[in-house]
């Protein structure tokens, strides 16, 4: 990613603690944005599931709260991480709400669209119709379409995959993705 590294953006953990992508320098990366209150939210209990499987080959996964998607993630950051350790038993990092689409768009997600302007869609998915016939979708088809799409960032800082919202975490696609960013 030209001069600025996608490891030396500043992001801030979810108990308010400064961080970069560089604390995970040399390790597969599954960056993903999360909400509480989405259909899609039963997805934490796969990450966690991906993360606890993969964490001791190399993968990381790191949730990003967003409320940007229907006012789905409105909670404070300890209201996020109560629900998530609550409910899912979610330990992989969480950071920071931070906003994916639009004017007020985070550093580190205009580098992940800007490398990636388009997910990888489910062949059956209709995810995205169900969004357009409630015109939901964004206006900008490289925008992150909704909570829970995942950006797949090698051991080497490059992002080499974005799968769209419904491809679960057990999708055989997105298994074969991070098994090769492991090998």
């Amino acid at each position: 990613m030209s001069e600025k590294s996608i490891y030396d953006i500043p992001l801030q953990r979810l108990d308010g603690s400064a961080a970069t992508l560089g604390d995970y320098r040399g390790k597969a990366l599954l960056i993903v944005n999360v909400a509480s209150q989405c259909g899609l939210t039963p997805q934490y209990a796969g990450l966690e599931s991906l993360y606890e499987q993969y964490k001791e080959q190399g993968l990381e996964v790191l949730g990003f709260p967003c409320n940007d998607f229907a006012g789905q993630e409105p909670g404070s950051a300890d209201e996020i991480k109560t629900f998530c350790e609550g409910t899912f038993g979610v330990r992989f990092p969480l950071f920071a709400k931070v906003v994916i689409n639009g004017a007020g768009r985070h550093p580190l997600y205009a580098a992940l669209i800007a490398a990636r302007p388009a997910a990888q869609q489910k062949p059956d998915g209709t995810l995205r119709q169900r969004l357009a016939d409630r015109n939901l979708l964004s206006a900008e088809p490289s925008d992150v379409t909704w909570n829970f799409e995942k950006f797949l960032v090698s051991r080497s800082g490059e992002v080499i995959g974005r799968f769209a919202p419904d491809i679960a975490p057990d999708d055989p696609a997105l298994r074969q993705a991070i098994d090769a960013a492991l090998a």
